[in-house]
């Protein structure tokens, strides 16, 4: 794809319902420009499939549409294979709606856990945090402090990606900070409706809330916003329903060859089911 078409892409991936947020384009071609395809029929683009590459060893597999007037001809088929091949003899992960699950499973992929998207709406009255009293703005942090931070939740480095995702216009972030030392960061980014929290790490239940909170502060009074949290979070499941939220969408996180050594227990706000 070249830039342009990703802004149409994404518009696909609107209509279908993912509520992807108004700057994702930019950081995700950001993250590997060559990890795009897009398939074209008569000069019409109508399939789409990302395979970004991180590293030298893992992939991420997202934006698979076929637009709906030209599904069930095979195409679909034809620009999955093409993205696959892209992203030959790595770790392939994806984040699959569950009704995929079974054809991801003929393709080599095995499920490793459900994320589970919450959505809810800002308090009338945000008691609990007014104003994110405890916390360090994100952007006064160096960002190699942030880089190396999220190195530990995420297969491998993403710095390009990373690089653009804390500096588009209307992205918030926020950190947890003692004795100079960062024990979590979350960002909120405005979306096609509301807004998402992603990523949202943090080394304990506790400061996760906090962080979760100061985000939520800064949205007028019942704007919808949404959390996708691992299941295999407990406590990200928790703070989600602790705070009225409710489940509107999942998906099966899957890999190709094993899941990485992640520390689950403190993902409490997947960054982007379309990058993982």
């Amino acid at each position: 794809m070249t830039r342009p078409e990703l802004d149409e892409v994404v518009s696909w991936a609107a209509a279908e319902g993912w509520n992807p947020g108004l700057q994702d384009a930019g950081c995700f071609y950001a993250a590997d420009p060559t990890g795009f395809l897009i398939g074209i029929l008569d000069d019409q683009p109508m399939a789409a499939i990302s395979a970004v590459k991180y590293g030298t060893s893992f992939g991420f597999i997202g934006f698979y549409i076929v637009k709906p007037e030209f599904r069930g001809q095979g195409y679909g088929w034809k620009i999955w294979q093409a993205g696959m091949a892209a992203l030959a003899d790595r770790n392939v992960g994806l984040d699959g709606v569950i009704a995929q699950q079974a054809n991801y499973l003929k393709s080599g992929f095995e499920l490793a856990y459900r994320n589970i998207r919450y959505e809810g709406h800002a308090a009338e009255q945000t008691t609990e945090i007014a104003s994110p009293e405890g916390l360090t703005p994100l952007a006064s942090l160096s960002f190699e402090t942030v880089c190396d931070y999220d190195r530990r939740f995420f297969p491998t480095a993403r710095e390009q990606f990373l690089r653009c995702w804390l500096s588009r216009p209307g992205h918030i972030g926020w950190a947890k900070v003692s004795d100079s030392e960062l024990l979590g960061y979350g960002v909120l980014r405005p979306c096609q409706s509301g807004y998402k929290i992603g990523p949202l790490f943090a080394e304990t239940a506790e400061s996760a809330e906090e962080i979760f909170l100061g985000l939520r502060s800064h949205l007028v009074p019942q704007t919808p916003f949404y959390l996708d949290t691992p299941e295999a979070n407990p406590a990200a499941v928790a703070l989600a329903e602790k705070y009225n939220m409710h489940r509107v969408f999942e998906t099966a996180r899957m890999y190709t060859t094993s899941s990485p050594d992640l520390p689950l227990n403190k993902i409490f706000g997947v960054t982007t089911f379309e990058l993982g």
